[in-house]
């Protein structure tokens, strides 16, 4: 008895994957996305991903080094642009620099993935600077670019993504980057 509702379950489950699965955006070669912290892990594979499922990447790297490699290992739509979030006034070249990819279109996606992590160590280790470091990459440059390029998602009735992590929601040590997490939880949370 407990195995034919076990299969039946499992069964459901399938389905249900394989229906998500088959189901697609219309027009998706059409639509921008762009992700802030690409040279590297995340915003690298996730730039590489949509674009080999036929997005148009705007990749926000922040060194030209980490930008060619991107480049290079994707397709022609892909385009980069260099992106320090934690200065306004990259964020506002790079915020013009997508307004005139994106024309009357809008922005489809955007990915706030750029971040760091060090210094971390104990909270009476470190100085103001320190904590300040972390916080203007992590929160405040997340902030900014998200204002920055609010008209262009409302424009494309897009969506904003804001990359957090577990320590958004438990400090396991200390600096700048659990604190950080936190006030991307709740400035997400403000968002919605």
């Amino acid at each position: 008895m407990w195995l034919y509702v076990a299969a039946v379950l499992a069964g459901l489950y399938l389905l249900r994957r394989w229906h998500r699965e088959r189901q697609t955006v219309p027009r998706l070669s059409e639509k921008y996305v762009l992700i802030t912290g690409c040279d590297s892990g995340f915003g690298n594979l996730l730039a590489r991903q949509l674009d080999a499922r036929g997005l148009r990447v705007l990749a926000a790297c922040l060194t030209e080094t980490g930008a060619a490699q991107l480049r290079a290992a994707a397709s022609p739509r892909l385009q980069t642009v260099l992106l320090d979030v934690a200065s306004s006034q990259s964020i506002a070249a790079a915020a013009a620099w997508v307004r005139e990819r994106v024309g009357d279109r809008g922005l489809w996606g955007l990915v706030n993935n750029a971040g760091i992590a060090n210094p971390c160590a104990p909270n009476e280790w470190l100085s103001k600077d320190d904590f300040v470091k972390v916080l203007n990459v992590n929160l405040v440059g997340l902030i900014e670019v998200t204002l920055s390029l609010l008209p262009l998602v409302r424009q494309a009735r897009g969506r904003v993504v804001n990359v957090a992590s577990v320590m958004g929601r438990i400090s396991l040590f200390g600096g700048g980057y659990c604190i950080s997490k936190f006030g991307v939880e709740a400035f997400s949370d403000s968002l919605r």
